[in-house]
């Protein structure tokens, strides 16, 4: 982490909550920091950093006070820290240099972490709560829900790039995390299986099952589908087979791929992979634009 001290005009510093760890500004306290300005004691510099979508602003990391009361006493510009966080989450390093005169509050402690897991969930319970000022057990309190949510969204991710047959040392880079999760998170690939095909043994349709568990439905398909021909297949999804060489479509199936401006009819990839592949050849697409060949793919048990 590098310091760069500096002026900076009043104007260019912008105050942003999205990193601001509390709820906002005491008036006391920029009034006696104002105080203290016009009797010329020391004040430490605003610290802050170049703004992520503007070059010619910074947002304030630690000094909100400090800068409020600069305005107050009328000051253009003032002196500042420009900070350099290398990789560090800007919210935490707010938080921590907020723990002192005035410590954070319960509610904004739990904010802030939520804010904080939701800005980037691999940060451990750990590290959070040295910035927040709470033990490891806190965090976990505030933030299971939002850990449980992620666990659940990376396993759907697996699970479905493990279908396309992706190998894992690209999930890991995909996923930004290590491999040794991936092959952790593909050990729960069975259970998961498990309570899909529970459902779908039960009567239950694929687009039930689908909103149930918040999969896709080519996910779903793909276990309905699983052992089945390519024939049985286009019987199962309802699109049937074209034998001529002029393919004629209304409209795409919107269970396939995401509505997108040049979204292809997934009826239409099933008929390329039909005639011209076999289960589990590699299909590669070089656009994929709205995912409908990789969602087709997972139908159609082809590695993409």
């Amino acid at each position: 982490m590098a310091k760069t001290a500096c002026t900076v005009p009043t104007t260019q510093i912008i105050l942003d909550e999205e990193i601001y760890p509390r709820s906002g500004v005491y008036p006391k306290r920029v009034s006696m920091f104002a105080e203290n300005m016009r009797d010329e004691f020391k004040i430490d510099p605003v610290e802050v950093q170049i703004h992520p979508e503007y070059d010619d602003k910074y947002r304030i990391l630690d000094g909100a006070h400090r800068w409020h009361a600069y305005k107050e006493i009328g000051a253009t510009e003032i002196p500042v820290h420009i900070i350099t966080l290398d990789g560090l989450d800007p919210l935490l390093y707010a938080a921590k240099k907020a723990i002192g005169p005035l410590l954070l509050t319960e509610d904004k402690a739990r904010m802030t972490a939520r804010r904080a897991y939701e800005n980037n969930p691999r940060l451990t319970s750990f590290e959070i709560g040295q910035s927040v000022g709470r033990s490891r057990q806190a965090v976990d309190s505030y933030i299971a829900d939002l850990r449980a949510s992620f666990q659940m969204d990376l396993d759907l991710k697996i699970l479905r790039m493990n279908g396309l047959h992706i190998p894992q040392v690209r999930m890991a880079n995909r996923l930004g995390v290590l491999q040794q999760t991936i092959s952790i998170h593909l050990q729960k690939m069975p259970e998961l299986a498990k309570l899909v095909n529970t459902d779908l043994s039960k009567g239950f349709t694929v687009p039930q099952v689908a909103e149930k568990h918040g999969w896709t439905e080519p996910m779903i398909w793909s276990f309905v589908l699983e052992g089945k021909s390519d024939l049985d297949r286009f019987k199962a999804l309802n699109w049937g087979l074209r034998t001529w060489d002029l393919w004629n479509w209304n409209d795409c199936d919107k269970h396939f791929g995401d509505n997108w401006p040049g979204r292809i009819p997934a009826q239409m990839i099933a008929h390329i992979l039909y005639y011209f592949s076999d289960q589990n050849n590699l299909v590669f697409d070089p656009m994929a634009g709205g995912g409908v060949v990789a969602d087709t793919c997972l139908a159609f048990n082809r590695k993409c």
